[in-house]
């Protein structure tokens, strides 16, 4: 009997069960069609915050809302419509406006291409350029300044090598040189820069140049009352013909070339050239001396022709001769440094030649001893600020070399 007791209280627990959960699927169901028709947000996505509640009465759960302000002059469908059409229109007419303004501002690319073609516009080469330049020039029509301007941009072109030899080749090089001979100082001073950029690492146009009488005419220049432009442009123009041109050199010295030089340390107003004149020489002399060695005669046969020619050059004696050493030392005294650097250079290639003149030179020492205190102070401030071999430390271990040499 009790077996049979607790067995019923099971089944009719079970049951209640069953139909508790059948009661409530129900419910579900019910709330939620109620929900899709009375709040259907619910059923969707509840904003954060939202405040929901159970009704109850209903069993629907229900979701407070925000306050939703409707315009009574809302727009219907049809007015919207409207609204877009005119705002396109708008837009249109906007962009032909644009158009209009633009047209009036520029041409089209049709009648720009037509004027062109009238025109006849084309690219020019440089050597088309450099013909032009060249007849201007030459022509007697044309006036100071159009042949000045001439010669300015003619100077650009024959920079390249290539270009300076098509201006050989067209007969712009000799009436340049030519043109070293006009009584206006501006033609001679462009004349000389044109000429010094075609004779730079130009051995062609270097030899023609000498042929053609340049070096006389530069060496006038320089040994008459001229211009300081004019003397500048002279003197580099002669640079560029001397350098790495070992028959040019012989022709120069023959020609009295380092008298020309040495008498503007006695022209007044010729300072700036000073340095300029000493640099050159340096360049020359060591030029001599790293050119020979390295040429082989049996190896090279262009070799021996150079060495030859370098072996004719006799600068060194004619420096020493002409008491160059006293007039390079002198210039010790500028306050430049660069010029001091170049000076020091000079004075050191000439060491082995004047260092018995140099030794009974009591300004010379004196000098001297002024840069080394000098530079003593400005290389060790630059090794203070981190700069273990700076230029000032180049410049003392120069001025310390020459002390050496000469006790």
């Amino acid at each position: 009997m009790l077996c049979y007791f607790i067995l019923g209280i099971f089944l009719g627990t079970n049951k209640q069960i069953k139909e508790r959960l059948n009661g409530e699927t129900s419910l579900r169901e019910r709330n939620m069609s109620s929900c899709v028709s009375v709040c259907p947000s619910v059923c969707q996505a509840v904003p954060a915050g939202s405040h929901v509640r159970l009704n109850l009465q209903t069993g629907d759960r229900e979701a407070k809302l925000g306050k939703v302000d409707v315009d009574s002059n809302s727009f219907t469908s049809q007015e919207l419509k409207k609204a877009l059409a005119k705002m396109k229109e708008s837009e249109k007419a906007e962009r032909k406006a644009h158009e209009e303004e633009v047209r009036k501002k520029f041409r089209p690319i049709e009648q720009l291409k037509e004027e062109f073609e009238k025109l006849n516009v084309k690219m020019e080469t440089d050597y088309e350029i450099m013909v032009k330049l060249i007849s201007k020039f030459n022509s007697s029509a044309s006036t100071l300044d159009e042949k000045v301007a001439a010669l300015y941009d003619l100077e650009y072109y024959v920079h390249q090598v290539d270009n300076a030899k098509d201006f050989l080749s067209m007969g712009g090089l000799q009436l340049v040189i030519d043109g070293l001979n006009s009584t206006e100082a501006a033609l001679k001073e462009h004349a000389a820069f044109v000429l010094g950029a075609a004779l730079s690492s130009n051995p062609k146009v270097q030899i023609e140049a000498i042929e053609g009488g340049a070096l006389q005419k530069l060496l006038v220049i320089l040994a008459t009352e001229q211009p300081l432009a004019v003397k500048k442009k002279a003197l580099f123009a002669l640079s560029s013909m001397l350098r790495h041109f070992p028959y040019a050199q012989q022709q120069f010295l023959k020609l009295g070339g380092l008298q020309v030089l040495r008498s503007l340390f006695r022209q007044k107003g010729m300072e700036t050239l000073h340095v300029r004149v000493v640099t050159l020489l340096y360049d020359l002399i060591v030029e001599k001396v790293r050119s020979t060695p390295h040429l082989h005669p049996l190896t090279e046969p262009k070799g021996l022709s150079s060495i030859l020619q370098y072996r004719q050059v006799k600068l060194v004696p004619a420096v020493v001769e002409q008491d160059w050493c006293v007039v390079v030392s002198n210039l010790l005294a500028m306050p430049e440094h660069d010029s001091r650097e170049k000076v020091l250079k000079m004075v050191g290639v000439l060491m082995a030649f004047c260092r018995e003149r140099y030794r009974g030179d009591q300004a010379l020492s004196t000098t001297l001893s002024l840069l080394r205190s000098e530079y003593e102070e400005l290389a060790a401030e630059e090794q203070r600020e981190g700069d273990k071999d700076g230029y000032f430390k180049e410049l003392l271990g120069s001025v310390n070399t020459i002390i050496q040499e000469l006790r």
